[in-house]
């Protein structure tokens, strides 16, 4: 019987309950720090494991952990993932992995010096017809891709800001496109690859009181091999979430992959092909008040424990994270520019 792998999450807060949840159906979850008392003390209670206030004396105590799960505030994830990996532990890393591509570089080297995996959670490359469409991609069945569509329209209304210490700052939060939609921006170099333009326009209407930076934006792109693409987003869609969609179209096909969440397969014609109709839709990560994204974080941890107990294929690398940042930096810059 394979040792379960020993498991220590940083940061307690919404996000944090799902990765517990599934740290602890499929390994041993030892601790968790978080300097916020009440939230870190709930949730040891809750799954019987240590607490901590810092990363420091969690790193000091714990011994022989395989992993650190990073579920901090945005702008922390660089300088907490740093701080596990030069203790020579593997890190898992909440989306997005940073806010700026310099401190992307910070942690990838960090890990490279150490030898050790540094593994981005981006779980919508797990949805199935997400995930099939980027294989028919790979195999060319739609032949050359010439137009991308991204649309992304959900709801944060005030109670989501004014219940976060941290959402909608600068700082720690970073922006729209990294909290609510980089998974969305993931999937995009995933699919299409590297984007040569961007053109981009983003405005405040309906946040100006609690959020330092955008909450709708449009988006122009060119790919480097050619593609034209778009990404609509807003977080003003009227009281609830609307759409998470991605349209692929090829010279040999086009695919709707939408639904709120990126879940349902909504329109697909290819040459001499069918995707897959049937699969099962699971719910989006329920908070309460407002969804977030799939909640496939069972895949993204299945995928970790492969990579470190059978020398497995990481889902999301550094690397790819980082990409995804450098997308976001790029469409700000952009924005900024105007």
């Amino acid at each position: 019987m394979k040792k379960k792998l020993k498991i220590a999450l940083v940061g307690c807060g919404r996000i944090a309950q799902r990765h517990a949840e599934h740290i602890t159906n499929q390994a041993t979850l030892a601790a968790v720090c978080d300097i916020n008392e009440e939230r870190r003390n709930e949730l040891a209670t809750k799954y019987n494991c240590k607490a901590y206030a810092t990363i420091e004396e969690l790193l000091q105590k714990e011994k022989n952990l395989d992993l650190v799960s990073i579920c901090t505030p945005n702008g922390l994830h660089a300088a907490h993932s740093i701080q596990c990996l030069e203790a020579g532990i593997h890190v898992l890393c909440e989306k997005p992995m940073a806010i700026t591509t310099d401190d992307c570089k910070r942690m990838i080297d960090a890990a490279d010096k150490v030898k050790k995996h540094l593994i981005v959670v981006k779980q919508n490359r797990f949805n199935v017809p997400i995930a099939e469409l980027k294989k028919i991609i790979a195999e060319g069945r739609l032949g050359k891709i010439i137009n991308v569509q991204l649309n992304c329209f959900w709801n944060r209304n005030d109670l989501y800001y004014k219940n976060s210490d941290w959402k909608g700052t600068k700082a720690l939060d970073g922006g729209t496109l990294f909290t609510q939609f980089s998974h969305f921006i993931d999937l995009l170099y995933w699919m299409v690859g590297d984007i040569k333009n961007i053109n981009a326009i983003i405005r405040n209407f309906m946040h100006k009181h609690n959020v330092e930076f955008d909450d709708t934006g449009v988006v122009s792109l060119e790919f480097d091999n050619g593609a034209l693409g778009t990404v609509n987003y807003t977080v003003n869609s009227f009281e609830k979430n609307m759409e998470g969609s991605i349209t692929v179209f090829g010279e040999k096909g086009t695919v709707k992959v939408g639904g709120q969440y990126l879940n349902v397969l909504e329109h697909q014609s290819i040459e001499n092909y069918k995707m897959q109709t049937v699969f099962e839709i699971k719910p989006a990560n329920d908070y309460g008040f407002y969804q977030g994204s799939m909640s496939n974080h069972d895949k993204v941890y299945e995928n970790v424990i492969d990579v470190l107990t059978n020398n497995g294929t990481v889902a999301t690398s550094g690397f790819e994270g980082l990409k995804t940042v450098e997308i976001i930096e790029r469409i700000y810059k952009s924005a900024q520019d105007k």
